[in-house]
This record gives C-alpha cells, structure tokens and sequence, in this order.
C-alpha cells in the first residue's frame, strides 16, 4: 500500500490524515479529534470537534469537560471526513466505549487499534477483526514474556486471600477507568455479591459505567464506612492511592496491585505489593501477534509500546513489511 502515507501518516502528536484535516487520539488540541477511547494517553479536552462513541465522549465529558462539538457514532456506524476518506468505528474490546477506526479511501483499507484485548470482558463490547491493507496497532506488552494467564485465576487467588485474612481487608490497585470497573464486574460474574468498597475516586466512573448499562452491583464508598465494616471485605482504589495516608483508616490492608505489569515480579516488588494480580485491559503478546496472523495485513505500522519485538518477529513471519510509527 505504498499511497498511504499519502493520505494518512504518523506525527509527534498522533495521526494526521491531511485531506481532512483530522487527527486520531491527538496530544495536543486540534480542530477535529477522532478518538478511540476515554484514556488520557488517547484523549484530552480542547478539541474543536470530537468524533467518538457515545461511551467514550461520556467519559470524556466527566474527565475533561464537556466537548463543545461532538459527533456520537454507534458501533458499525460510518462517517464521511472528506477527501474521499470514510471512518468506520469497531469494538476494541479495551474499555467501555472503545473502539478501532477503519479508514477507506479509494479502496485502501486501514484499521488504527487504539488500545485493544482479545480476552472476554463483561464490561465492554468485544474485539471485533476487521480485513485490512494496514494494521496499525499498539504494543503495550510487545515483548514475548507479556502472555497474561486467565482473569479467573487471578481473581481466585484475590478471593483466596480474602477468606485467609477476615480482619483484614484486601486493598486493590486499580486504574479507574476501566480496569477497577473490569474487576469488580468479574467478580460479579463469580458470584461474589457482598459490598465491595471504593476510594472516592473511583465513584464518578463507576456511576457512568452503570449509566451505560454495566451492573456493578452493591458498592459503597471507604469514607461512610467503620473500620469494622471494611474487616473481610474488597477495597478498590487508584495506584497512586496504595502509599497514601489514606490507607491509615483501612484494617491493616493487604496491598494488591492488578495489571498486567505484574507479570514483572520486580514492579510488584519495588511497590510493596504483596499480592500482584496479572489483569490487563491490553492485548498480551500471543494476542498482538494472533492478530497480526489473522488480518494478514500488507504493512504492520506499530506503536504504544514495546515496538522493537514485535517488529523483528514481524520480519520473519506475517507481516515482513512492519514499521514503528
């Protein structure tokens, strides 16, 4: 596909398709955004005009403000942006209302990720692959030792702990947007029904995620509650949160951590964390190489993340033509 670059390239502040003077998840503020999630490495506020999911331009408005223009599209839904270039936004399967952008133009097809899983989610709709002449995909966990294990058993190993220690509590480290939200509606799924308490952080987004139709069930925030109501229970909170003086009013807390940088033993190591739980909301390394195999694209454009890998293993199997951006 060597007119792409024509129509669409990479810079400093994201991707630029210059026909239509649009942007993808954009640094910096620009005249039209299009954004495939509510993350703040992938959205900001300032734009001119925003096109997003309805979810995401949700999460936008509580995070950074209302957009003062916006187009809600629906998944499958299609947008014309000028120049002869179609957007068409596809389930990403990351958070709630993330989404992959399909770009066509003149019969060449691109499909920008965003951030991405493969993995079943109760939260959010599911990865949907999209035939391609260019892939354009993050890299996050680009490195071959990054192959999460199942949600289910990092959830037991949660409850285990639970049980083993009913005068204390389990304080998890949880990003607010999406994965706090992910792990609470799996532990749901396993029937886990008591009240699971929030830092007041985490309210807001928990609220919008059942707005849009996530059940989280009973949740309560730390600040109503005793000390006595915390013994045995789960607490969530952000990372940041698990070295504050806030945790003082907690039941001797036992610091858990999930994300899928656990798998490096020596992250949990340095926090303090005593139990790490592998959970990502991002595509693990058989995950990022299964999709390059299945869309079998003519170019690999890769970047967030941990390119170099990926690039090498492109060099000598699906995708030869494999470029970081």
């Amino acid at each position: 596909m060597s007119s792409a670059p024509g129509w669409l390239r990479p810079e400093r502040h994201g991707i630029y398709l210059p026909g239509t003077d649009c942007w993808i998840d954009p640094s910096i503020p620009v005249a039209r955004a299009l954004v495939t999630h509510g993350h703040s490495d992938h959205a900001r506020g300032g734009h001119g005009h925003v096109i997003a999911t309805g979810p995401t331009l949700s999460i936008m408005a509580l995070r950074y403000g209302e957009q003062p223009s916006a187009d809600r599209i629906d998944y499958g839904d299609t947008i014309e942006l000028g120049d002869g270039t179609n957007a068409t936004f596809l389930p990403a399967g990351h958070v709630l209302g993330s989404a992959q952008i399909l770009l066509e133009r003149q019969g060449e097809r691109v499909v920008v990720t965003g951030d991405y899983k493969r993995r079943p989610d109760p939260t959010c709709a599911p990865f949907e692959p999209v035939a391609c002449d260019v892939l354009i995909t993050e890299a996050t966990f680009g490195l071959p030792v990054f192959v999460h294990p199942p949600i289910g058993q990092e959830l037991d190993k949660l409850l285990a702990a639970l049980a083993e220690r009913p005068d204390r509590c389990v304080l998890v480290g949880a990003y607010a947007l999406g994965k706090a939200q992910r792990i609470i509606a799996e532990l749901r799924a396993r029937g886990f029904s008591d009240t699971i308490y929030l830092h007041g952080a985490m309210e807001r987004m928990c609220a919008l995620y059942e707005a849009h139709g996530v059940p989280l069930g009973p949740l309560a925030l730390v600040a109503d509650a005793t000390l006595d109501d915390l013994r045995g229970r789960i607490v969530i909170c952000p990372p940041s949160a698990l070295s504050d003086r806030w945790t003082r009013r907690l039941p001797d807390p036992l610091q858990a951590f999930a994300s899928g940088w656990m798998r490096v033993r020596q992250r949990g190591v340095q926090r303090g964390i005593e139990l790490p739980l592998v959970i990502s909301d991002h595509a693990d390394w058989e995950e990022l190489t299964g999709t390059i195999v299945e869309l079998a694209p003519q170019e690999t454009w890769i970047t967030h993340g941990r390119e170099d890998a990926l690039v090498h293993w492109c060099g000598w199997s699906a995708s030869p033509n494999c470029s970081i951006v």
